[in-house]
């Protein structure tokens, strides 16, 4: 099956560029132009991957992330921007991008986190049926729709939570260093830190609900990582 990538990006040289790679390396290959345009590709049809620039005309691409993320596209998102201030690489990930890439670029380095993204992907899609409906009446997990179902509402998950939540879930009861987490659910990024690792935590614990002064299931192993408890009936 070929693998389809939606790039929404204005930049109409860069399109070609990129384009013109992604078709040679024998991906199905779409791009859209402005951000209305490209959120309603990405809705409409399914893709493998989408490629998000940040800024676009109309809609920018934070909200376009935000937006299908909330309505449960769950298809990995890689952000490009000519940004490089970590508060926006931060923001990207917080409102669930999975990887992030700053302009100018290396095509190479483009190709390379392409790929980890859609094994990581793939990868998700296999395991991620050990853990489905698990839980107690006041929160199930669901990684193969992707949800967390809290007092009888569906939380969409994105694609990095997803990962994040079934690596803790298949590692329960041990401690798991944020190395271990870089390496086995980010993989090789270079610019990706323990700080993404943090905020992708606080994230995914809000959407369980795990928040106050007493963490049930997500438990900060101070100075070392995380300990995963996972609601049981």
């Amino acid at each position: 099956m070929i693998t389809k990538i939606l790039m929404i990006e204005d930049e109409q040289g860069l399109v070609l560029t990129v384009g013109d790679r992604l078709k040679a390396e024998g991906y199905h290959f779409v791009a859209r132009h402005t951000g209305d345009e490209g959120e309603m590709e990405a809705r409409k049809n399914p893709y493998d991957l989408i490629i998000l620039d940040i800024m676009l005309p109309g809609k920018d691409g934070f909200s376009i992330c935000k937006s299908l993320r909330d309505s449960g596209v769950d298809t990995p998102i890689l952000m490009l921007t000519a940004r490089s201030q970590v508060e926006d690489r931060v923001t990207g990930l917080k409102i669930g991008a999975d990887d992030y890439l700053c302009k100018p670029f290396d095509m190479n380095e483009l190709l390379a986190r392409i790929e980890a993204l859609l094994r990581r992907s793939t990868s998700s899609e296999i395991s991620k049926k050990k853990v489905q409906n698990k839980g107690t009446p006041s929160l199930s997990i669901d990684l193969e729709k992707g949800i967390v179902i809290r007092q009888d509402k569906e939380v969409p998950l994105s694609a990095q939570e997803i990962k994040l939540l079934q690596y803790l879930y298949l590692h329960y009861g041990t401690i798991v260093s944020r190395k271990d987490l870089l390496n086995n659910v980010w993989g090789y990024e270079k610019n990706i830190t323990t700080r993404t690792v943090d905020v992708h935590v606080a994230r995914l614990r809000q959407k369980l609900g795990d928040i106050g002064d007493m963490s049930r299931y997500i438990h900060t192993i101070r100075g070392i990582g995380y300990k995963f408890s996972p609601p049981e009936a």
